[in-house]
């Protein structure tokens, strides 16, 4: 298993690995709304600051994991391209320089 946020880390740097892959393309894709879908396990840390973790459950396994409690949650994400430094955010283009008429 693994947690939700490093599936979503995973998804980020996939993500970043297309975009830098699709430089110089004249083809260009406009990333919208990602939407993820998972069966995760909650689960509980002991103590006063326990915190609480979602875990990715591979479906082949979800038999595996009935003492725990599972979900089934829908995450729906929007990148944005943040300057270094700050500023604007933007929409994320997937390739490389800007065509006439593209959003």
């Amino acid at each position: 298993m693994i947690e939700l946020s490093d599936m979503i880390r995973e998804l980020r740097q996939q993500l970043s690995t297309a975009l830098a892959d699709g430089g110089g393309e004249a083809l260009r894709f406009e990333l919208g709304p990602v939407e993820l879908e998972a069966t995760v396990a909650v689960s509980r840390e002991a103590g006063a600051d326990g915190k609480v973790r979602l875990w990715v459950v591979d479906a082949g396994a979800n038999g595996k994991y009935t003492q725990a409690q599972t979900q089934r949650v829908t995450v729906t994400l929007t990148p944005k391209v943040v300057p270094a430094g700050g500023g604007t955010a933007r929409t994320v283009l997937i390739a490389g320089g800007e065509v006439d008429g593209e959003r």
